[in-house]
């Protein structure tokens, strides 16, 4: 990382660090793979196989690949999650989007961390 950083203090006080994109992508990403390594080494995400992980990287979604993975179909988690079949595949397949609430609950039903079924490609 660069030694550019940058401190400020706004006019109320708040004390700021402004520093090269890079380096805050760096920081970023070191600390998604520490959270994702804490998730793992609680249980509160399942290790995957090799093959696993090319499926996970190969599905039309995060969730698509999970709902799967907990041998759950489609109708199962639209009832678990309150919402019709139809609307769960469009979700699965990028053509709705659901609110913060919805995911919640698809997360409650997969018994996973919210972060890992949200594809943040999008």
């Amino acid at each position: 990382m660069s030694k550019s950083t940058t401190y400020l203090v706004t006019p109320g006080g708040e004390e700021l660090a402004v520093l090269p994109r890079r380096d805050y992508e760096v920081m970023k990403e070191a600390v998604e793979h520490a959270v994702a390594l804490g998730d793992y080494r609680s249980g509160r995400v399942p290790g995957l196989t090799a093959d696993e992980t090319r499926a996970l990287v190969g599905a039309v979604s995060p969730l698509a690949f999970w709902r799967g993975y907990r041998s759950m179909t489609q109708s199962e988690l639209a009832g678990k999650a309150g919402i019709a079949q139809n609307y769960l595949s469009d979700i699965e397949n990028g053509k709705r989007t659901g609110d913060v609430g919805l995911w919640m609950r698809f997360a409650r039903a997969l018994d996973l961390p919210i972060e890992v079924i949200v594809d943040d490609e999008d």
